[in-house]
């Protein structure tokens, strides 16, 4: 019974030490959370009029597919703050003008 026992304590601790760990970095060198959340602060912050005249009815996720699926009507500023997004085809879209 206390070998159980010892075993439950074992297994719940390096679960817990496991838990504290932080993160691995992404191993195909993509960005991390930090990155992530920064570039996405840039980007409503460029896109900040756009959102309010076309996407004022949408929250979280939803405003970054508002702006993607209203690309053509983004200002100057916020299609620039847009991350670049392959086509179907492999390639990279030539910037507008």
């Amino acid at each position: 019974m206390k070998i159980r026992v010892l075993g439950l304590i074992a297994v719940l601790a390096s679960g817990v030490a496991a838990a504290q760990t932080p993160p691995a970095p992404p191993a195909d060198g993509g960005p991390d959370s930090a990155q992530r959340q920064a570039r996405r602060e840039a980007i409503l912050a460029a896109c900040d009029a756009d959102i309010k005249s076309l996407c004022a009815d949408q929250h979280g996720r939803g405003v970054m597919r508002c702006l993607r699926s209203n690309s053509v009507q983004l200002s100057s500023g916020c299609k620039s703050a847009m991350p670049m997004r392959h086509s179907p085809g492999g390639t990279t879209p030539a910037p507008s003008t």
